[in-house]
């Protein structure tokens, strides 16, 4: 009956103890919006939070370019080193796995939970960032596609 209060308290005060502030302040939002009974932000949160999260990571990655730090020719310079052509092979298989993410945990919702308490024990057991539920579901979906083609 409260074990969500607790559940979240418990995140809360694991990324408090952890100093791990992304997961303390959505926490800290997540359970203020359950306490104080705003039912339908905490569905728009869950409904949208996630188009909303990437919309405005896009944004603060398009904010150098805007500023004049990053210009077409750093950005053609890319393909001219090891790490570049690495880093550019790397967000593009980051955004392959990260759709498909978005789709198995669309069909598969009972996938969640797990993919949370991973995300969780990554970040904050060993630092990581909160982002791992996309990536970690198009992992798992690369894994289960892979599983399919040889079974």
């Amino acid at each position: 009956m409260y074990i969500e209060y607790i559940t979240l308290g418990a995140i809360l005060l694991l990324s408090l103890v952890g100093h791990n502030m992304t997961v303390f302040y959505a926490s800290a939002i997540v359970l203020g919006l359950k306490v104080l009974g705003l039912t339908t932000m905490l569905n728009a949160l869950g409904s949208q939070g996630l188009n909303w999260g990437i919309i405005i990571l896009t944004a603060a990655i398009l904010v150098p370019i805007a500023n004049g730090t990053i210009t077409i020719h750093t950005m053609l310079e890319a393909f001219r080193t090891h790490a570049g052509i690495i880093a550019i092979a790397a967000g593009l298989l980051a955004a392959v796995a990260g759709g498909s993410g978005v789709d198995l945990l669309k069909s598969t919702p009972d996938i969640i939970p797990a993919l949370i308490i991973g995300t969780m024990a990554g970040v904050l057991l060993f630092n990581g960032v909160a982002v791992g539920p996309l990536i970690a579901g198009g992992l798992t979906y690369f894994v289960l596609y892979l599983g399919k083609l040889f079974s």
